[in-house]
């Protein structure tokens, strides 16, 4: 049976030596302030936001809430961002995604400091992690890089497959991949033989969004497979992209749905706040 990588006891591994870390640097002065902007009252988007600020007191980061309504307009959230990336005393910015549709996401990614940039999103962001230089890393695939080494899975050399090629997980997670030494493919909904190219891989990522879809016939034997997805199903239990009982048996490793890849997003946040004031 699979080892099963536990999210939660290494989310909280690393917010513990981030903690440790952040009295040190406050100890010589030195304070990150988190700024969350939420426009409008989604209530996944304010479950997100709340979550952010629990991790933020729990490491002693200090966190700044701007709560706007939904009708605020596209010119005074870019007047919000240029405020807070003056600011000295914020060291990192956040709006929360998705924006309502009268906002363009990309005008408001592109604001915000690379300096600032916690979330990784930004074009120079993106730019730096391509070329290998220093810079803020999306949250999501830098937690499963984490995952990976805190679980003593090495990368280099292997077989790495990412089912999915979106900019916030896919294609970040395809350059860490590459980075740590991974041999890269990335597939998408147009890839042909989808399940052979799946059965190559010694870690196989998915991120897809369609609950389930992996089954036992896209996973070679002794595979680790780290699900991104996450899904409500009808009887109100989550679920991930991955057909967990169905996958779990050929397995060396494999994240669960709650409790796996979810945790880490939230602790890698909290990791570049703390990198922008190293």
């Amino acid at each position: 049976m699979a080892d099963i990588i536990d999210g939660k006891a290494v989310s909280q591994r690393l917010k513990d030596e981030l903690k440790e870390e952040v009295a040190g640097l406050k100890a010589q002065g030195k304070e990150a302030v988190l700024a969350v902007i939420q426009v409008g009252n989604d209530p996944a988007s304010s479950v997100y936001v709340g979550n952010k600020k629990k991790a933020c007191a729990y490491i002693g980061i200090g966190s700044e809430s701007y709560e706007l309504p939904e009708e605020t307009t596209q010119e005074e959230l870019l007047a919000l961002i240029d405020r807070l990336n003056e600011d000295d005393k914020i060291t990192g910015i956040l709006c929360q995604l998705p924006v309502p549709g009268h906002i363009d996401e990309d005008t408001i990614i592109r604001r915000i400091s690379p300096l600032k940039d916690v979330d990784g999103f930004h074009p120079m962001s993106v730019g730096a992690l391509c070329i290998g230089e220093k810079g803020f890393v999306s949250c999501t695939p830098a937690g499963i890089m984490k995952l990976l080494e805190y679980s003593d899975i090495d990368v280099e050399g292997k077989e790495c497959v990412v089912v999915g090629r979106s900019n916030i997980v896919g294609k970040p997670m395809a350059l860490l991949l590459l980075r740590a030494n991974g041999t890269v493919t990335v597939c998408h909904s147009r890839t042909k033989n989808l399940q052979e190219v799946c059965r190559r891989a010694d870690i196989l990522v998915v991120a897809v969004g369609k609950p389930k879809m992996i089954t036992e016939e896209y996973v070679k034997d002794g595979a680790v497979v780290i699900d991104v997805g996450i899904h409500r199903m009808d009887n109100g239990k989550l679920c991930g992209d991955v057909d967990y009982d169905r996958v779990a048996p050929k397995c060396s490793a494999i994240t669960p749905v709650p409790g796996g890849v979810g945790p880490m997003t939230i602790a890698m946040l909290m990791y570049n706040c703390v990198n922008a004031i190293r």
